[in-house]
C-alpha cells in the first residue's frame, strides 16, 4: 500500500518542522497527548500552559466530521477538559458503522477567533498533478468543499506560485490576508511535495492578527517513500482506522513484510469470525473476500491478508502459523473454516510455499481437530500439483479435513462449497502433471515449424514490419495501437535469468524464428555474454554495463522490460525513455513512490511511449511475445493455450488475476489474443482505457474482458467510451473489491490502488454504472466465466468468431533443474554432507537451527560437537573442548608453526598465505601428537598391557610414546596447561580410565628422567579418548571411528591457528621487515675438499 493516513499529531509534526512561510505559524509543538493509563499531574508538569489557557481536545484517531459528531471540547480549562473526557476517554462509542474505543486524545491551546477568520485549504493527488482546493469559509459547516471550493491544478513537475494562488483560490478572500495566505498556501504545497504527502486537509486553518493557526488537519503519506524521506519522517506510527484495534499479529506480519522481498499482509477484522482466509496474491485476495460476502459470511469473516511474491518456505510457514494460531483461539459452535486459495502463479513454486503451510498445520494439528476446523484448497501454478498432493496427504495423516482443488475448479468454488452452498465434489478431476505437458514426444531437436499461423478469428497474423517500428531516431508522435508482434525484440534490465528462459521457452513454442531477447543490462558487471537455451540448443545472449550500449548495438529493440528494484527502477526508465527506438517499457518493481510513477506517465505521454506497470508481472501476446514471467511456465501456457492467438483480449490490475483470466478465457473460448496486467498502484503507467481502445482498434480482438477494481474512477471511462460509440465490441467487465461497502471500517486491500475514497470509487457503483450503460456485467465473480462463455458462443453463431483447428504444440525440453524439482530424474550427487544446511531461511548445524544455538548459549564446544561429531554433547564435554582450544591456542613464537608464520608475515604475504604455512609444520614432532597418543594409549589398554610393559615394549621397538616428553617443563616444573586441564577432567568426567593409563605411564617414564612427562598434546588426546568412550553421546565403535578419522588432532589446528592469526597481526602492527636469519646462529658445514 502506498497512501496511508497518519495521525493528526504526526501531520502536524511535519507540518511545524518543515514549513516555511512568510509569517510564522502560531502555537508549533504546542499540544499535550492523553490516553487512558496517562498521568495527569506528570502531564501537566511536562506541559505547565495545560494550567494557564484555555483548551481544545479531541480524539486524534482517524475519525472524519468530528465536530458534527460532538467530538471536540471546546474553550475549556484543564478541569473543564477532565470532565469532558470522563464519558469518552477509554469509552466504546460508534462513528457511522464503526464501533470503536476513544484512546488517544490531543490536548491543544484554544486560539479565539472569528468565524470569517475561519478558512479551508486542502491538497490531494491525481494522475495528472496535484490539486488545491481553497474556500473562504471553513470550519465545521463547511459543508461539500468540492462543489463550492475553488481549485487549481499543479501539473506534475509544475510550480505553485503566489500568483497562480491568488489569482485561482483567494478571489473571495479580503485582501489584507491574500498575502499572508498566499504565502502559506506556497509554503505547504511544497512541504506537501518534498514530504511526499498524497493528502493534507487543512479545516479550519485560521489566520488572525495575531498570527496563522492550523487547527484540525487530516493528512496520507505515501509510505513507499519511506527509503527517500526517511531522515524527515523518522519511524512513522500508521495507526489503524476507527473501529478496528491494532493487533500485534498485524505487526509481525508487517515486520516479515518488510524485511522480505515478497508480499506478506494481514488484516484482522473479526477475531472470533469463523472463515479464515489464506490467499496468494493481491487481486486473488479480494475476489476471495468479495465471494465470502457475497454468500453471506461478510460476520464471519475474520480477516484479510494475502501472501504473494514468490515468499520462502520459512516465510510461509511463519505466515500460516499467525493465522492458525489467530483462529484457534476461541472455539466456534459451528466449527471453523480455513480458506487456502489463490489465483495461478506465474512464478511461484506453489509446492515451496505449500511445504510451509502443511508444517504449520502440522504443528497446529491438535488445536485444529479441537476447533473442528475444515481446510478448503485451490491453487495453481508453477509446481502446484506436487503442492496440492502434500497438502491432501497432510489432511489424511492428520485428520484434519482437507479439500484440494486445482485449476480445474474455477478459483472461487471452495468458498461456495465451504459456506454450504455447492456440493463438494468427491474425487476432483486433477490436471495433468507439470511433466506430461513438456516431454518431447518427437525426439526432434530442430525448432518445430509453426503449430498455426491464425488466430481462430482471423486468417493471419496482424503483424507489422520491423521496419515500421521505431528504427528511425525520431521523436514519435503518439502511441502505437499494437505494442508486440512475432518479431519484436526487447532488452531486459537485471540479472532475471529464469525470466529471460521463460520467454525464450515461449518463443520456442510459438514457433518464433529469432528470440524475444536481444541483450540484457545489468550495471553491477562488466560486458559479458550469459547462457541460455533455445529450445535444445545453447545460445549466448549479451549482457551489457549500460543501457546506451546495449541500444546503440541493438537497434531493432523497441520493448524494455525493467526488473529494477524500487529504489532504481525510476532513474532506469528515464534513462531509457531518452532512446526514442523505446516504444514500450514494462517495470516490474512494487513499491515505487507516486509522485515518481507520474513522472514517468508524464515523459511517456511526452514521448509516445506505452508504460505497463509499475507493480506488475507485464503482460502476454499468445504466438507473439510475453513480457518475464507473465503466464507462468510452459505447463500453463500449454493448459492455457497461449502458445497461439486467440479471439479475446482482457485488461486486469492484477497479475495472478491475469493468468486466471488465461485459465478462465483457454476453457470458456477459443483463447487468449492480448493480455495486459496494467498494475496494482493508484496511477499505472497505462490506463484500462488505453488497452480497450487498443483492442477495439485491432482487427483480431472480437470481444474484450476487463477485470476492474475498487478504487480510482478509470473504469467510468469505458462507460463514457461505450456511451460515445467508441467502443463497440462486447465488454465483458467486473469490478473487484464489492465486499468494501460492507466492512464497518475502512480495509486497504493487497493492492495500492484498491481503496474508495469516495462512493462513486467502489466496485458496486462501477459495476452498476457499466451496466446501465450497456457493458455485459455479471452478477459476481464466479459467474464472470459462464458469462464470458455466453458472449463467446453469441459471437460464433453469429459469425463473427469462426473456430479454427487446433494444431498440437511444439514441444520444449524441461530444465534439469526443474525436472529434478518435479522429481522426474534423479543423479547421483557430487557431494554429500551430513553437518550443515544452508538452503532453508535459517542456517542449522547438525539439525539445530542456529537461533536455537545461541538460545541454548552452546558456546563454541557445542558447536564444535554438532559440526564435528553431529550431535549436541554434555555440558563438561562442551566446556572441556573451549578449555582445549584456549590452552593450545599458542606457545611463544619459538616453535615451528609460529616462526613459520611470523617469516611468512615479515616477508609480506598475506594473512591466509602466512597461516597455512605455520599449519603446514603440524605433525608427529609439533602439535599432532594428539591422534598418535591417543591411539597409542588406546591401543596399549584395550589389549590389557599394563603401564610397564607398554613402556618396555614401545623402547625395544625403538618407538617414541607419543605425548611424552617436554623440552622445558619436567615433573619438578609441572606445565600448568596440564594441570588445569587435569583437575577439570577429575572433577567432571564421569570416567577417566585412559587417564588414569597415561599418568601411571607418566610416573614411569619420569622415574627416568624428570622431563618425560604427559605433556599437553598427550593429556588432550587420552582426555578426550575418555570424553568420547564414556560421555554417553557415542557408542565404542563411534568413538574409536572418530579417534581413527584424525578428529582430535583438529582441536591442535583449530586451536594454534588462533595463535598463528595472533603472530601474523602482531608482525604486521610491529611493521617489522624481511627476516633474514643471522649467520652467527647457521653452522656451515661444508666438505673438506670445499674448504680448501
Amino acid at each position: 500500500m502506498s497512501a496511508k493516513a497518519i495521525s493528526e499529531q504526526t501531520g502536524k509534526e511535519f507540518l511545524y518542522k518543515f514549513i516555511y512561510t512568510k509569517i510564522p505559524v502560531q502555537n508549533k509543538f504546542k499540544y499535550a497527548r492523553l490516553q487512558p493509563e496517562t498521568d495527569w499531574d506528570l502531564l501537566v508538569q511536562e506541559h505547565p500552559w495545560l494550567q494557564t489557557e484555555h483548551l481544545v481536545v479531541k480524539p486524534d484517531q482517524l475519525i472524519k466530521r468530528r465536530g458534527k459528531l460532538g467530538l471536540i471540547g471546546v474553550n475549556l480549562d484543564l478541569n473543564g477538559v477532565k470532565e469532558w473526557l470522563k464519558p469518552r476517554l477509554g469509552c466504546e462509542t460508534m462513528v457511522g458503522r464503526a464501533k470503536g474505543i476513544l484512546k488517544n486524545f490531543l490536548i491543544e491551546p484554544f486560539v479565539p477567533h472569528r468565524q470569517e477568520e475561519e478558512f479551508y485549504v486542502c491538497i490531494y493527488a491525481a494522475r495528472e498533478g496535484d490539486c488545491v482546493l481553497f474556500h473562504h469559509e471553513g470550519g465545521v459547516d463547511v459543508g461539500d468543499v468540492d462543489s463550492k471550493a475553488c481549485k487549481f491544478l499543479v501539473e506534475v513537475d509544475g510550480k505553485l506560485d503566489k500568483q497562480d494562488v491568488s489569482n485561482h483560490l483567494l478571489q473571495h478572500v479580503p485582501e489584507d490576508r491574500k498575502s499572508i495566505l498566499a504565502s502559506f498556501i506556497v509554503g505547504l504545497f511544497r512541504l506537501y511535495e518534498e514530504l511526499y504527502f498524497t493528502y493534507l486537509e487543512i479545516n479550519p486553518l485560521v489566520v488572525t492578527d495575531a498570527g496563522i493557526f492550523v487547527l484540525d488537519m487530516a493528512a496520507k503519506i505515501d509510505a513507499t517513500a519511506d527509503y527517500i524521506c526517511k531522515g524527515k519522517w523518522g519511524d512513522v506510527d500508521f495507526p489503524p482506522p476507527f473501529g478496528r484495534e491494532a493487533y500485534p499479529e498485524e505487526a509481525y506480519i508487517a515486520d516479515l513484510d518488510a524485511k522480505s522481498g515478497a508480499s506478506l499482509k494481514l488484516t484482522i477484522l473479526n477475531p472470533k469470525g469463523r472463515i479464515w482466509t489464506m490467499v496468494a496474491g493481491g487481486g486473488a485476495s479480494v475476489v476471495y473476500s468479495d465471494t465470502i460476502c457475497d454468500l453471506g459470511g461478510v460476520d464471519e469473516l475474520a480477516n484479510y491478508g494475502e501472501y504473494s511474491g514468490a515468499p520462502s518456505e520459512q516465510q510461509t510457514y511463519d505466515y500460516a502459523k499467525t493465522i492458525l494460531s489467530l483462529m484457534t483461539r476461541e472455539q466456534h459452535p459451528e466449527g471453523k473454516i480455513l480458506i487456502i486459495g489463490g489465483s495461478i502463479a506465474n512464478f511461484t513454486n506453489v509446492a515451496a510455499t505449500f511445504k510451509g503451510i502443511v508444517r504449520a498445520i502440522k504443528d497446529y494439528q491438535t488445536p485444529l481437530q479441537n476447533h473442528n476446523v475444515s481446510i478448503f484448497v485451490r491453487r495453481g501454478g508453477p509446481n502446484y500439483q506436487e503442492g496440492l498432493r502434500v497438502m491432501g496427504e497432510v489432511g489424511k495423516t492428520t485428520g484434519i479435513p482437507i479439500y484440494v482443488f486445482g485449476t480445474e475448479t474455477h478459483m472461487t468454488a471452495i468458498v461456495g462449497m465451504a459456506l454450504g452452498h455447492r456440493t463438494i465434489p468427491d474425487q476432483p478431476p486433477m490436471a495433468a502433471h507439470t511433466a506430461n505437458f513438456l516431454l518431447n514426444a518427437s525426439g526432434s531437436p530442430s525448432t518445430p515449424a509453426p503449430s498455426r499461423t491464425a488466430s481462430f478469428s482471423d486468417s493471419k497474423y496482424e503483424d507489422t514490419s520491423r521496419t515500421s517500428r521505431s528504427l528511425k531516431h525520431s521523436i514519435p508522435c503518439g502511441k502505437a495501437t499494437t505494442l508486440f508482434s512475432r518479431h519484436t525484440k526487447s532488452i531486459i534490465w537485471g540479472m532475471q535469468t529464469r525470466a529471460v528462459q521463460g520467454m525464450l521457452d515461449f518463443d520456442y513454442v510459438c514457433s518464433r524464428d529469432e528470440p524475444s531477447v536481444a541483450a540484457m543490462v545489468y550495471p553491477f558487471t562488466g560486458d559479458h555474454k550469459q547462457k541460455f537455451y533455445w529450445g535444445h540448443k545453447e545460445i549466448l545472449i549479451p549482457v551489457y554495463k549500460n543501457m546506451a550500449d546495449a541500444l546503440k548495438k541493438h537497434p531493432e529493440v523497441d520493448v524494455l522490460i525493467n526488473f529494477a528494484s524500487l529504489r532504481s527502477a525510476y532513474d532506469s526508465t528515464v534513462e531509457t525513455m531518452n532512446f526514442s527506438q523505446i516504444r514500450t517499457i514494462a517495470i516490474i518493481a512494487e513499491g515505487i513512490p507516486e509522485a515518481l510513477t507520474r513522472r514517468l506517465i508524464k515523459m511517456a505521454d511526452e514521448k509516445g511511449v506505452t508504460i505497463i506497470g509499475p507493480a506488475t508481472v507485464g503482460g502476454i501476446k499468445p504466438g507473439c511475445y510475453k513480457i518475464g514471467n507473465t503466464g507462468g511456465m510452459l505447463d500453463n501456457i500449454l493448459a492455457s493455450k497461449l502458445y497461439r492467438p486467440g479471439s479475446v483480449a482482457y485488461v486486469s490490475r492484477s497479475g495472478g488475476m491475469s493468468n486466471e483470466l488465461n485459465n478462465i478465457i483457454s476453457r470458456t473460448t477459443d483463447g487468449v489474443y492480448e493480455g495486459v496486467a496494467i498494475g496494482g498502484d493508484r496511477y499505472p503507467g497505462s490506463t484500462f482505457m488505453d488497452h480497450v481502445l487498443r483492442y477495439q482498434d485491432t482487427p483480431g480482438v472480437k470481444m474484450i474482458v476487463v477485470l476492474g477494481e475498487i478504487g480510482g474512477t478509470e473504469e467510468y471511462k469505458i462507460c463514457t467510451g461505450i456511451k460515445e460509440g467508441r467502443i463497440t465490441k462486447p465488454v465483458v467487465i467486473w469490478c473487484i473489491g464489492t465486499c468494501a461497502t460492507m466492512f464497518a471500517s475502512e480495509v486497504q486491500f493487497g493492492h495500492a490502488g484498491a481503496c474508495a475514497n469516495e462512493k462513486s470509487e467502489t466496485a458496486i457503483a462501477k459495476n452498476q454504472a457499466l451496466r446501465d450503460i450497456g457493458a455485459i456485467v455479471p452478477r459476481n465473480f464466479d459467474e464472470l466465466g459462464e458469462v464470458i462463455k455466453t458472449v463467446y458462443d453469441d459471437l460464433v453463431a453469429k459469425g463473427v468468431i469462426v473456430p479454427a483447428q487446433e494444431v498440437p504444440p511444439p514441444t520444449v525440453p524441461m530444465d534439469y533443474s526443474w525436472a529434478r524439482e518435479l522429481g522426474l530424474i534423479r543423479k547421483p550427487a557430487s557431494f554429500m554432507t551430513s553437518i550443515c544446511d544452508e538452503r532453508g531461511q535459517e542456517l542449522i548445524y547438525a539439525g539445530m537451527p542456529i537461533t536455537e544455538i545461541f538460545k541454548e548459549d552452546m558456546g563454541l564446544g557445542g558447536v564444535l560437537g554438532l559440526l564435528w561429531f553431529q550431535r549436541r554433547l554434555p555440558k563438561h564435554a562442551c566446556h572441556f573442548i573451549e578449555m582445549c582450544l584456549m590452552v593450545t591456542a599458542d606457545h611463544g613464537p619459538a616453535v615451528s608453526g609460529a616462526h613459520n608464520t611470523i617469516v611468512c608475515a615479515r616477508a609480506g604475504k598475506d594473512l591466509i598465505s602466512s597461516l597455512t604455512s605455520g599449519l603446514l609444520t603440524i605433525g608427529d614432532r609439533f602439535g599432532g601428537a594428539l591422534d598418535a597418543a591417543a591411539k597409542q594409549f588406546s591401543k596399549a589398554f584395550d589389549s590389557s598391557l599394563i603401564a610397564m610393559d607398554f613402556v618396555n615394549k614401545m623402547k625395544k621397538e625403538g618407538r617414541l610414546i607419543m605425548g611424552i616428553g617436554h623440552r622445558v617443563k619436567s615433573i619438578n616444573n609441572p606445565d600448568m596447561r596440564v594441570q588445569i586441564l587435569k583437575d577439570f577432567v577429575k572433577q567432571n568426567f564421569p570416567a577417566t580410565p585412559l587417564l588414569d593409563y597415561a599418568l601411571e605411564v607418566e610416573k614411569i617414564t619420569t622415574s627416568k628422567k624428570p622431563n618425560l612427562i604427559l605433556n599437553v598434546d598427550g593429556f588432550i588426546g587420552v582426555a578426550m579418548v575418555d570424553l568420547l568412550r564414556n560421555c554417553g553421546a557415542f557408542t565404542r565403535e563411534e568413538a574409536d571411528e572418530y579417534i581413527e578419522i584424525g578428529a582430535l588432532n583438529g582441536i591442535f589446528v583449530l586451536g594454534r591457528s588462533m595463535g598463528f592469526i595472533g603472530h601474523y597481526l602482531d608482525q604486521k602492527r610491529l611493521k617489522q621487515g624481511l627476516y633474514r636469519h643471522p649467520w652467527d646462529d647457521i653452522s656451515y658445514v661444508l666438505p673438506e675438499h670445499m674448504t680448501m
